[in-house]
């Protein structure tokens, strides 16, 4: 298999811009609200050490990818997707971080100090998921031996739908000429299989028709969304990274506090690992998965060691780079320019002139797609274990719309804080059951994983193995990693303490599943 071929450039602009966006948001958070870090933390330090974890993680799949052609004697293998976690994003910086730096605002330390503490915090946390990612690969692989396709490719397919495809759907739809222009586009060239003369990558006419649109519009005063204000070449200037190991020692206290935090964000980028290399198997792409996760593991570690608070991982989406020609080249060329953008300090113009939304199409795509395989790459029978294993994604989804509601109404500041009724509030003045989707945000993956497993073993009448599932359900729940939340005073969080009503729930579902070979025929009933 060639190193480059004509669709690693387009699965480069589909790689790039996820990594861009994340990138985007990062300084969303870290130069603004809530975290407000110097910008020399942010471009000197953190941006440059997530490069090279960023890097690590390309160039070694890349490779591996390499390896696996020549193995198999194919030239169709793509190399797995990586960059940094947007589910990671969001919760280092408000549930760790955040929390931090209030703490120490707290006990008196200036705005500065709270900065760095919240900073020494993030890459703690960083450091404690990649020694998770590392040393879970290790007994992973048993996991991804019992554990039936259905149920591991039923949560990728909620988070394609859900968080991915409609998140960015929605965004379309508010932007209507940037986003159902390039939505068009899109399905011409994914969906349609369309070329375009002159041999022109898809994606680039993609980005390109949406950059364009966008500075019309800024032109001529209409909404649009390119940034306001002028560009400015302040932070232009060669980053290269440098250890922090002076920092992680005076940060390791932060460790036991946010432990919470790190260790079921730890699991769940372990699982959410071991199922996107279930997707590339359907892909036709078995990557051996222990190599895979030690990589995922090792570009963590690497990119907290050097100062970023935030860990890398593989990407959802697999198939679709795969869909759209993409091989071992596209994840070099990813790697080596979000390098180069962030030790160069040329992300801040890239910022500036490609507004995200112009690209935002083949992210919906790429979603589709994810779901999608979910049903075409599993038996019709197991059909219901995959739509049942939709539904906890759409609880999570449904949970973070709800409390960006109540952020915008103004809750959740010092001023106004979420009220300790929340709950109950949402039953007795609008019917809405909102403990039981708050239930199903928190540990979603874990829970989308069991039902959808649980499902196909009813479906196959092992009904005993159901009934270990849903034992499993209960033990995840007891330790705390499913089901069990807590109302603070800016968001509803996960809890790690037992989920006592989901325990028993989910010991009754088990004891029916044990007890039905005793107590009902073993001939099998007509279809309902």
């Amino acid at each position: 298999m060639k190193l480059f071929v004509k669709g690693d450039i387009d699965g480069f602009f589909a790689l790039g811009l996820d990594n861009l966006l994340m990138l985007i948001l990062m300084s969303s958070f870290c130069l603004g609200f809530p975290l407000f870090f110097p910008p020399e933390l942010f471009f000197s330090q953190i941006l440059p050490a997530t490069a090279v974890g960023v890097l690590f993680g390309n160039v070694v799949y890349a490779r591996m990818a390499l390896q696996l052609a020549k193995k198999e004697g194919r030239d169709d293998v793509c190399a797995l997707p990586y960059g940094v976690n947007l589910l990671t994003v969001f919760v280092f910086v408000f549930l760790v971080m955040f929390p931090a730096k209030l703490i120490a605002l707290g006990q008196g330390n200036t705005e500065a100090e709270a900065a760095k503490i919240a900073w020494q915090a993030g890459i703690v946390a960083c450091l404690g998921s990649g020694l998770i990612e590392f040393f879970g690969s290790f007994f992973i692989n048993y996991v991804r031996r019992f554990t039936p396709r259905a149920a591991l490719l039923s949560a990728l397919a909620g988070i394609g739908l859900f968080f991915i495809a409609a998140d960015f759907f929605f965004r379309a739809y508010a932007f209507p000429l940037i986003g159902m222009t390039t939505l068009a586009i899109t399905l011409a060239i994914y969906f349609g299989r369309v070329t375009f003369k002159g041999g022109i990558p898809g994606g680039l006419v993609v980005l390109t028709v949406g950059t364009v649109i966008a500075w019309i519009l800024y032109v001529l005063g209409k909404p649009t969304v390119v940034p306001v204000g002028s560009f400015t070449m302040e932070y232009f200037g060669l980053n290269l990274p440098r250890p922090v190991l002076g920092e992680l020692l005076a940060g390791r206290s932060q460790f036991i506090p946010y432990l919470s935090v790190i260790l079921p964000m730890g699991l769940i980028n372990l699982v959410l690992s071991l199922q996107l290399l279930e997707s590339a198997k359907a892909a036709g792409d078995d990557y051996p998965a222990r190599p895979a996760l030690i990589t995922n593991g090792v570009g963590t570690l690497l990119a907290a060691s050097l100062g970023s608070c935030f860990p890398t991982c593989l990407y959802i989406g697999h198939p679709g780079w795969k869909a759209i020609g993409s091989r071992a080249g596209y994840s070099i060329l990813s790697g080596g320019v979000i390098a180069l953008l962030c030790f160069s300090g040329l992300l801040t113009a890239v910022i500036y002139y490609v507004p995200v939304e112009a690209g935002m199409a083949i992210l919906i795509w790429i979603g589709l797609m994810m779901c999608s395989q979910a049903f075409e790459t599993v038996p019709k029978a197991h059909f219901p274990a995959v739509a049942l294993g939709l539904l906890p994604a759409f609880g999570a989804v449904c949970a973070t719309i709800s409390k960006h509601t109540l952020r915008a109404a103004g809750y959740g500041s010092p001023e106004q804080p979420f009220p300790e009724t929340l709950i109950s509030d949402y039953v007795s003045r609008a019917s809405f059951y909102a403990d039981g989707m708050f239930a199903l945000e928190a540990g979603y993956v874990y829970s989308s994983l069991i039902l959808a497993a649980a499902t196909v073993c009813i479906i196959e009448r092992k009904f005993n193995a159901a009934g270990f599932w849903f034992l499993g359900a209960a033990a995840f729940s007891l330790v705390g990693m499913t089901h069990s939340y807590a109302v603070t005073s800016a968001d509803v969080i996960a809890s790690i303490k037992p989920a006592m009503q989901w325990v028993w729930g989910y010991l009754v579902m088990a004891g029916i599943f044990f007890a039905i070979p005793y107590v009902t025929r073993k001939e099998i009933a007509p279809e309902h």
